[in-house]
């Protein structure tokens, strides 16, 4: 197995033979960089050859060594040639090895829906294993795909097995059946409640079907491959299937070898070995075209992102490609910051697909902000125009004249290194050094049309790229709902923070809209109505401004009721309690 990095640099005698059939000679120069993610095979070397994404790569953290090294301890130089030498760990290894189905997979599913830019990915047909020479490594992914190539192209041997194996099941052997079995007498007849049929008690060209089947509907559950069902075997499944990959289907698959002569049972029966195996030792075809490549790989994490976080159909008749020709990564809309059950808001994300620890540049942040105004513009301009947006979404208040929050946040992937875990399905703050970013153009305004927040957080890779790749319609929703709540819990205490948070209602005898009219200048992005009791208002206030806010809170007192209450919790609740 060959290993690249995507966009890593690397010196061009080192890999020139690797990248033979992918890149032209003439194109590689002294120094060379894959813009690729994905799998080919290479037959000047008869190897297969990854290219891996660039979010494996964790800058060296010895003082004063800025070398990008994979999972933060190898460089990408001495992992190229695995077969030469290998530095890896063993949970290294099998990682790579298992990775590459993942990366397979979730490129396939990108390229077959029909809404994604589908020319940045390319195919070629996969070949099956063949009877010629060894390859120098075999790879998982290489026994998944012929595993599902050999079933595409040998149903006729199935079906013929199958009819050979069931010929005669409803034949009932009367012998037998007279001989072992007790009669019912009625009405002078005898009745066989278990007459025995011609079906034999093993067959061991079922048991290799069978396994073969508990295989390919293993990785339709594990990997998101598709499943067809061409016969009705009982499978091998959970706990069972467990102990076949712990060591018992080599063993089983061993006993029963020698009963096997015909080249295709035996090129089943080397493929079901191979893949308990794990397939060092498959024979394949030397001469072999095959690849799946991605081009520009961050596209197809935007998709990832986008699928599994954002809404297929953008609200309120938006486009991605806003009117100044800027496109936004992600935009739904959901419950708000303020109160859940009455209010929504947009919520707009841009992913970033960046080595691990990469920072935010200054104009990724601006063009952030930028996506925000040009949201909060046509919303305004559905009201402006009489109209109602479809979503129930409205950012401005007339009466305060206050907008509601848009949280607008970053995506970025990072892997932990150390335990290259799955299963890990949250989204959290990221751990670089600046995570939150605040534009005012007033300070102390938190409801103004010019306060605008960014935040940024970081997406296990490894479980986004998973989840998408077994293309699992209602694993996909779930996470999307489990993740829009946590995502909004977050930014409500990180907000919580920075702010105290306040609603506030008339006092007997006072005309509240007549207050504010009157006290514009000191209440203006400070109170917003979001409830849909729109006499009851919403209070934010900077806790940077201490003296400021006791002086406001003091005049507000005497005219309003105000009491604390935090983001999402109830106005109504908490003024009960007052």
């Amino acid at each position: 197995m060959r290993i690249l990095i995507e966009e890593y640099q690397y010196k061009a005698a080192l890999i020139k033979d690797v990248l033979y059939g992918i890149i032209p000679v003439s194109q590689i120069e002294e120094r060379v960089s894959v813009s690729y993610v994905g799998y080919f095979y290479n037959n000047k070397l008869q190897d297969c050859v990854f290219v891996l994404p660039k979010v494996l790569l964790k800058a060296s953290e010895e003082p004063g060594n800025k070398q990008d090294l994979v999972f933060g301890r190898h460089k990408p130089e001495d992992i190229i040639n695995l077969t030469e030498k290998n530095p890896l760990r063993q949970s290294e290894l099998d990682f790579i090895y298992k990775f590459a189905v993942w990366i397979y997979r979730a490129i396939v599913v990108y390229k077959n829906d029909k809404k994604n830019d589908t020319a940045i990915a390319s195919k070629a047909h996969i070949a099956e294993p063949g009877r010629g020479k060894h390859k120098l490594w075999n790879t998982y992914l290489d026994v998944l795909l012929s595993l599902l190539q050999f079933r595409h192209d040998n149903r006729h041997l199935f079906f013929y097995v199958l009819r050979n194996l069931h010929s005669g099941f409803n034949k009932i052997n009367w012998t037998r059946t007279i001989a072992s079995t007790s009669a019912i007498i009625e009405e002078d007849c005898p009745v066989y409640l278990h007459p025995v049929n011609k079906r034999k008690v093993a067959n061991l060209n079922e048991e290799l079907l069978v396994i073969y089947y508990s295989i390919l509907n293993y990785i339709g559950d594990t990997y998101g491959f598709p499943k067809e069902t061409d016969c009705h075997f009982q499978l091998i499944t959970g706990k069972q299937f467990e102990t076949y990959l712990r060591g018992y289907g080599k063993v089983r698959l061993s006993q029963i070898k020698h009963k096997y002569f015909s080249d295709k049972n035996l090129r089943l029966w080397e493929l079901c070995y191979a893949f308990f195996n794990e397939a060092r030792e498959i024979r394949v075809s030397t001469e072999r075209k095959d690849f799946l490549l991605a081009k520009d790989f961050y596209v197809v994490f935007e998709a990832i992102i986008d699928e599994l976080i954002g809404d297929k159909e953008l609200p309120d008749g938006m486009r991605k490609r806003q009117e100044d020709g800027k496109v936004v990564d992600h935009l739904f809309t959901a419950p708000s910051l303020i109160y859940n059950k009455h209010s929504r808001t947009y919520y707009l994300g841009d992913s970033k697909y960046y080595k691990i620890g990469h920072e935010l540049s200054a104009e990724s942040i601006y063009k952030q902000y930028t996506y925000a105004r040009n949201v909060i513009q046509w919303n305004l301009d559905i009201f402006n125009d009489g109209g109602q947006p479809p979503s129930g979404v409205r950012l401005r208040d007339d009466v305060t004249e206050g907008y509601n929050i848009i949280p607008n946040f970053f995506v970025s992937a990072t892997i932990d290194s150390d335990s290259l875990d799955y299963s890990d399905d949250g989204i959290a703050q990221t751990d670089r050094a600046n995570n939150k970013h605040k534009q005012t153009q007033f300070p102390n305004r938190l409801f103004d049309r010019d306060t605008l927040l960014l935040f940024h957080y970081d997406v296990n890779f490894l479980y986004v790229v998973s989840l998408y790749a077994r293309n699992n319609a209602a694993q996909k929703a779930k996470w999307k709902r489990r993740v829009r709540e946590l995502f909004r819990d977050e930014i409500q205490e990180w907000l919580q923070e920075d702010y105290d948070f306040y609603v506030m209602s008339a006092r007997k005898g006072v005309n509240a809209k007549e207050y504010i009219k009157s006290h514009f200048q000191d209440v203006l992005g400070k109170i917003f109505a979001p409830y849909a009791d729109r006499s009851v208002y919403s209070l934010a206030l900077d806790k940077g401004f201490g003296e400021e806010n006791e002086r406001l809170l003091k005049e507000l007192r005497r005219h309003f009721h105000v009491v604390p209450c935090e983001l999402g919790k109830s106005p109504l609740s908490a003024l009960r309690l007052k």
